[in-house]
C-alpha cells in the first residue's frame, strides 16, 4: 500500500499480586470519563499498564504509556525481588507517540520467567520518577521437551458492546489470564474504529446493557487522535490491563482497526465520514496501532514498517502472522480467472513461501485474520474474504491460496495449522482434497474462535473449492447476540514437548471446552 508504513507458579502469582496492586493504585476513569486526568504537576504515571509483545527465546518488546513526557526505564530480573536487575534505558515518550513507548530487550535467558518493571522518569529531573509498574513473561524455550501453550481469539468492543461494569468489564480476559498461557495471539479486530459505543443498549429481553463511554468512541474514527482513543479505550478495562501484565501477545490487524471491509484504494460513500480516502484512514490507524502495540516489525529499530512477520517460539513452534488487509485487491464478486494480487499481495506470498520453507519448527501456525473456506460477503454482490460461494475451481483470491497450498504440498512442509477469528463464532474445519474442486494440496485444519467482547453471529456458509468439512461449530441463530446473552469464545493450543502432539481446544467463557482435536507431528497433511 502507498501508506505502508499450565497453572501459575508461586513466584508468578506473587508477582501478579504486586502488579495488580500497582494497577489498582493507578486507577483509571469510571463510566463516562474520557481519559485519565492528572494534575500537570507531580511525577509521571503509567496508569494504562504495561504489555509485552513478540517474545522469542532471547528477546521481547516492553510497552508503556505515560500521562506526560517521560523517560522510559525498564528493569528485568530472574526474581521478583529484582536482585541483580538489568536496566534498559528506553525512549523519551511524548506527544508525538501519544506518550507511548516501546523498549526492546535482548540477550534474555531462554525458557525462563522474566520479571520486569517499568519506571517513568521526569525528562528534566531523572530523580523524579513515578511508581514502577510490574509485569512478567516467559521467554520461548530452546528445549523441545518444555512444550508450548498459547491462546488465541479476536474481536474486541464490536457492535456497540463495550466495557460493561455490570458484568465486570471484559471478564473473559481474567479467565484467560488464569490459564497462564505462554502468549496470546490476537487475530485482528483489536478495536472497532467504525463502531460507536453508546452509554446504554436495550437487549431483546428488556435488560439494559451499560457501557463505559469516551469522547473518541462517540463517532467513527477519522483523525489520528480518534484512532488513538479507540486503542486507548480497551485499556480502561482492568481485566485487560492485568492480562497484559502477565501474558505477552502476538497481534495482527484486520478491517475494524480502520473501518468495516476496507481495502486499499477504496473511496467511501459512507455519510458518517468526512475523510473519504481509506488509504488516509489506514495510515492514521497504522500509526496508532504501532504506538499502542509492541510489534517487532513495526518498532522503529526494525526499519521494516510491516505487519506480517514470523515469531519463532522455540523448536516446536513458528507463528506466521499474515496481513490480509494492506496488500489485497478490491472486494469484488471474485470470479477473476487470473489474480496475482489476491488477499496477500504477490510480495507477501513470496515472503510466506520462503519463510515456510526455511522453518524448522515442528508446528507452523499460520495466523490468518480471515478464514479461507467460509463465505464472508460484502454487500449484495462482493466478497470480503477468500471464498466467494462458487464451489468450482479456484477463481479470484482463491487462486493465490491454491498456489500457497500447492507449494506446501510439493515442498513437503509439515505441521501447518491455520488459526483465525473474524466471523464471531467458533468452529473447526478440515480441508480435504478428496472433497475439493481443487485437489493439489495436502489436508489441513482451520480453527476459528472469537469474539472476546463483541456481538456473535450466525455461522457462514462453506465454499467447497478446497473441500472444507465443518467438524464443529457453535454459533447463535440470530445476529449480534450480546456478551450478556452468550459466553465469549477463545481457543487454546497445547503442544506436548515429549510427543510433539498439538492439541487444539475451542473454549467458551465459563470454563467449558466445546471441542478438542489432537494433531500428530511430522505429517504433510492431517
Amino acid at each position: 500500500m502507498s501508506y505502508r508504513p499450565r497453572f501459575p507458579s508461586p513466584d508468578r502469582r506473587s508477582v501478579l499480586r504486586g502488579s495488580l496492586a500497582a494497577s489498582a493504585a493507578l486507577a483509571l476513569p469510571a463510566v463516562g470519563a474520557a481519559a485519565p486526568a492528572f494534575a500537570l504537576s507531580g511525577r509521571p504515571r503509567a496508569a494504562w499498564g504495561v504489555q509485552v509483545g513478540d517474545v522469542t527465546s532471547s528477546s521481547a518488546l516492553v510497552w508503556v504509556r505515560s500521562d506526560r513526557p517521560a523517560r522510559m526505564i525498564v528493569e528485568t530480573s530472574a526474581t521478583e525481588s529484582f536482585r541483580r536487575a538489568r536496566t534498559w534505558h528506553g525512549p523519551l515518550v511524548g506527544s508525538g507517540t501519544d506518550f507511548t513507548g516501546t523498549t526492546p530487550l535482548y540477550g534474555l535467558p531462554p525458557g525462563e520467567q522474566v520479571h520486569y518493571r517499568v519506571t517513568l522518569a521526569d525528562p528534566h529531573d531523572p530523580r523524579r520518577t513515578g511508581e514502577p509498574v510490574h509485569g512478567t513473561f516467559r521467554t520461548a524455550p530452546t528445549r523441545r521437551r518444555d512444550g508450548v501453550r498459547f491462546l488465541w481469539s479476536g474481536d474486541i468492543a464490536g457492535q456497540g458492546w463495550g466495557i460493561n461494569p455490570d458484568i465486570g468489564g471484559y471478564a473473559v480476559y481474567d479467565e484467560m489470564r488464569r490459564l497462564d498461557p505462554d502468549f496470546f495471539l490476537c487475530s485482528g479486530d483489536n478495536i472497532y474504529a467504525d463502531g460507536v459505543i453508546e452509554p446504554s443498549v436495550t437487549l431483546p429481553d428488556g435488560r439494559v446493557w451499560r457501557n463505559v463511554t469516551t469522547e473518541e468512541k462517540s463517532k467513527v474514527a477519522e483523525t489520528l487522535a480518534e484512532y488513538r482513543g479507540n486503542f486507548r479505550y480497551n485499556l480502561l478495562d482492568h481485566n485487560l490491563r492485568e492480562f497484559n501484565a502477565q501474558v505477552p501477545s502476538i497481534v495482527q490487524w484486520d478491517d475494524h482497526e480502520v473501518r468495516n471491509n476496507w481495502y486499499p484504494g477504496q473511496i467511501l460513500d459512507d455519510t458518517r465520514y468526512t475523510e473519504k480516502n481509506v488509504d488516509v484512514l489506514a495510515a492514521r490507524s497504522m500509526r496508532a496501532f504501532r504506538e499502542y502495540f509492541p510489534v517487532s516489525t513495526l518498532h522503529a529499530s526494525s526499519g521494516e514498517g510491516r505487519m506480517h512477520r514470523v515469531v519463532r517460539h522455540g523448536p516446536l513452534l513458528d507463528v506466521f502472522v499474515l496481513d490480509m488487509r494492506s496488500f489485497r485487491n478490491a472486494n469484488s464478486p471474485g470470479r477473476q480467472p487470473d489474480d496475482t494480487t489476491g488477499i496477500l499481495g504477490a510480495e507477501q506470498l513470496r515472503w510466506l513461501k520462503h519463510e515456510l520453507s526455511r522453518s524448522r519448527a515442528v508446528w507452523k501456525v499460520i495466523a490468518a485474520d480471515m478464514p479461507l473456506g467460509l463465505v464472508v460477503t460484502d454487500g449484495a454482490t462482493d466478497f470480503e474474504a477468500v471464498a466467494q460461494g462458487d464451489p468450482g475451481a479456484p477463481l479470484g483470491r482463491e487462486l493465490q491460496i491454491a498456489e500457497l497450498l500447492r507449494y506446501i504440498k510439493h515442498r513437503r512442509i509439515t505441521g501447518t495449522v491455520w488459526l483465525t477469528a473474524d466471523v464471531h463464532y467458533t468452529s473447526a474445519q478440515h480441508y480435504e482434497p478428496e472433497r475439493a474442486a481443487f485437489k493439489d494440496f495436502a489436508p489441513f485444519w482451520e480453527f476459528v474462535s472469537g469474539p472476546l467482547a463483541a456481538g456473535q453471529f450466525q455461522a457462514n456458509e462453506l465454499d467447497a473449492t478446497f473441500g472444507p468439512d465443518r467438524v464443529f461449530v457453535r454459533a447463535p441463530d440470530r445476529a449480534n447476540v450480546s456478551p450478556m446473552e452468550s459466553p465469549q469464545y477463545f481457543g487454546e493450543v497445547d503442544i506436548d514437548g515429549d510427543s510433539g502432539e498439538l492439541t487444539v481446544r475451542l473454549r467458551a467463557q465459563g470454563g467449558s471446552v466445546l471441542f478438542s482435536k489432537v494433531l500428530r507431528p511430522g505429517r504433510v497433511g492431517q
